[in-house]
């Protein structure tokens, strides 16, 4: 099966919005566009009702006419603002994160939604989003409701913002103690594929012997740490600079906690970059504090790249 980018739809404005971007994501990587409904047969379950803002709880034929309607509708709405975009439309019924994860596997990345709570709270991630960017083999990028296309880009000298300007920076948040070419490869791309800039930013904290009183570091000591540490960056960047030498690359290697420094980048970002480290024991479903920090207060679309 040819790769394509695939987005989760569940009738929901911020699955719609979820839907929109990876309508955008396909036409830049010149890829179809799969759009998956996933549904629980019940005797008896709830639908979302656009109009009551709520959901509804429906019989067996009204649930199969209306999960039916979910994907065909959003591809045909789609499909009249893309006319070049090849768009298929699956009904699936499984249990939601699981299918999900595996409609993944099949695409170059998954696109889900996400509600938004305002420009400082970010994200509401509910649980199926959760456990999906917990199980995906592939990455998943999350969507507030709300965002449009115009959000990518910059204003122009009038302070308007459309689809015509130049993309916002990308921004990639990386872990020097394991830079993961799977992670660096899908930033450096998804800056290309924008014709923007990559903000890459590490955070950093003093050594543990030093407890939480940065004052007890010395000044030469202190700016050697900080030196180390953006030389390190430099290194692990330099052959991927040359391996994209249009894309630019501004480096950020910071003290504190990485997670506060992403979400300040992500106010200015069209896409936020994260990893994922993939857990092959039974240790249960998780993200790492970083990506869930991230996850739940950018203001940005976020892609969750999972690696070794």
């Amino acid at each position: 099966m040819s790769r394509t980018v695939t987005a989760g739809l569940d009738g929901s404005p911020e699955s719609r919005a979820a839907a929109d971007w990876a309508a955008r994501e396909a036409l830049r990587r010149g890829l179809a566009l799969r759009l998956v409904h996933v549904h629980e047969w019940q005797p008896y379950s709830s639908v979302y009702a656009p109009l009551a803002g709520a959901v509804a709880a429906v019989d067996p034929d009204t649930q199969r006419q209306w999960a039916e309607s979910v994907p065909r509708d959003a591809a045909a709405e789609l499909g009249g603002r893309h006319p070049d975009l090849e768009i298929t439309a699956d009904l699936v019924s499984g249990q939601p994160a699981a299918a999900l994860a595996a409609a993944a596997e099949e695409s170059e990345l998954l696109v889900l939604g996400s509600r938004g709570l305002g420009a400082l709270a970010g994200f509401l991630v509910g649980s199926v989003a959760s456990a999906t960017v917990a199980q995906a083999v592939r990455p998943v990028v999350l969507v507030r409701a709300g965002e449009k296309g115009e959000d990518e880009h910059r204003p122009d000298l009038d302070g308007l913002v459309s689809q015509y300007t130049p993309f916002r920076d990308v921004v990639l948040g990386i872990d020097l103690a394991r830079p993961h070419d799977d992670l660096l490869a899908f930033a450096f791309e998804a800056a290309m594929l924008r014709g923007t800039g990559l903000r890459v930013v590490h955070g950093w904290n003093l050594p543990a012997s030093y407890g939480y009183n940065p004052a007890a570091v010395a000044l030469d000591l202190e700016h050697e740490l900080t030196g180390a540490q953006a030389k390190a960056l430099t290194q692990v960047l330099a052959p991927w600079r040359a391996k994209y030498p249009a894309v630019e690359v501004v480096e950020h290697s910071l003290a504190g906690g990485a997670a506060h420094h992403l979400i300040e980048a992500a106010a200015d970002a069209s896409l936020v970059v994260v990893g994922r480290r993939v857990r092959h024991a039974a240790a249960g479903l998780h993200v790492g504090p970083v990506t869930h920090g991230v996850l739940h207060h950018a203001k940005a679309p976020v892609a969750v790249v999972p690696h070794d």
